[in-house]
């Protein structure tokens, strides 16, 4: 399959942070709460909210409840779930 000169920059994007490929890697399958994701890749809550919001800024994650202030649910994106599938063949 090839891969888009697009998805090699986001691929790229998040390989240069591991706490972003943490995050990412969190969010496969499934839809999480930041302590949760924070749980499951072993960063500090404190750190995920920034993490959350580089990836929102490229379209990788998204929050879908983001009219609550508390428990917001995230998820990887249609583009997201593509570039974890690529980070994980390699």
């Amino acid at each position: 399959m090839e891969i888009s000169d697009e998805m090699l920059k986001e691929i790229s994007y998040v390989e240069i942070s591991k706490y972003r490929k943490k995050v990412m890697k969190a969010l496969e399958d499934d839809v999480k709460i930041p302590s949760q994701i924070a749980k499951d890749s072993e960063i500090r809550q404190n750190h995920i909210s920034k993490v959350l919001s580089e990836l929102k800024a490229h379209e990788l994650v998204e929050c879908i409840n983001p009219e609550v202030r508390k428990g917001r649910l995230y998820r990887l994106t249609p583009k997201g779930d593509e570039l974890v599938k690529n980070i994980n063949a390699d």
